[in-house]
């Protein structure tokens, strides 16, 4: 047994999924011209239990999924968010594959998503499709857009994820059923990503390959890049709040640095800021204390994250 890359254990086991132990969830919205094309690729390779669950479309996105043989679920809400937290409460199924209806990504790659959680190595695998995409399936603005996201991630959860906005994914129920899914919209790919994360449950990541959209793009570049760039500093608190003491202790420090040499240089010169020195300890003192605070923390946490996994893997190995 060994260590992940998000330090998890490693269990070395192998154990097949088979293709009626997996639900493939499609969240839609004006899906027509890619739904039928991505249900035929999965029956195609024998997953038969297809959702789709349908943000009220105003095209045959529907219609076309139920001839092709999927369950159709109408969602009593609205945004992709509140689609994928109501349709986790209608699945059972030991894995669940995530993934979008407009034809952007290939049914094939969903081996490739199992295959760690058949190794015992994750419990939520990332499709990265930054490693190999159709010419013309990125707009150059989400381009960046995502390269951004991505290193913001990195920054501030710590955790080597290097496609957070993927829309391909898969789940074990274990997972699922536990994530606390709050967000509405096309944030909910990095909200599934912090409670993982948050939960103690392991993340790996394979390449997928991506292609370009078929029919109009549901996404807004500027609105919900704004909502998933806030949505990333957001959920910090959820992950690990000792990570804001650490900005503010570094912020304190700064501060107390700066008025430190000021407060020097004029001493030096012969005059006196006693006020200011004064405010100079109070800085220096309190960043030290925000960051042992923050220390102290995120080594809770960690502690709290470690027995999570434990106990999941003592039950995992009782069944």
């Amino acid at each position: 047994m060994g260590l992940d890359q998000y330090g998890g254990s490693i269990v070395d086991y192998q154990k097949d999924i088979q293709p009626e132990n997996v639900t493939i969830l499609i969240p839609t919205k004006n899906e027509e011209g890619g739904i039928g094309e991505v249900i035929d690729g999965f029956k195609g390779l024998g997953y038969t239990n297809i959702l789709v669950i349908d943000g009220h479309s105003t095209d045959r996105t529907r219609e076309i999924a139920e001839a092709k043989g999927a369950r159709v679920v109408l969602q009593s809400g609205r945004g992709k968010g509140q689609a994928v937290a109501e349709a986790f409460k209608l699945i059972d199924s030991e894995v669940v594959v995530l993934i979008d209806g407009d034809g952007t990504y290939d049914p094939k790659d969903v081996g490739k998503l199992l295959q760690p959680i058949e190794r015992g190595i994750a419990e939520h695998v990332i499709g990265n499709r930054l490693v190999d995409y159709e010419d013309g399936a990125f707009t150059r603005l989400n381009l960046i857009g995502n390269k951004i996201f991505n290193a913001l991630f990195r920054f501030m959860y710590g955790v080597e994820v290097h496609d957070l906005l993927t829309g391909y994914r898969a789940l074990t129920r274990d997972l699922y059923k536990s994530v606390e899914l709050e967000k509405q919209g096309f944030e909910v790919e990095t909200e599934l990503t912090v409670e993982t994360i948050a939960k103690g449950f392991r993340i790996a990541e394979v390449p997928i390959s991506y292609r370009k959209r078929k029919g109009e793009a549901n996404l807004h570049p500027v609105k919900d890049g704004w909502g998933i760039g806030r949505t990333i500093i957001e959920l910090l608190v959820r992950y690990n709040p000792a990570r804001y003491l650490y900005f503010f202790g570094a912020l304190f420090l700064i501060l107390g640095f700066i008025s430190g040499v000021y407060v020097v240089h004029e001493w030096l010169n012969h005059i006196s800021h006693n006020l200011l020195a004064i405010v100079t300890a109070i800085l220096v003192l309190g960043g030290v204390q925000f960051m042992a605070v923050g220390f102290v923390m995120t080594y809770m946490f960690r502690v709290m994250t470690e027995i999570k996994k434990s106990l999941r893997e003592i039950k995992r190995n009782g069944r």
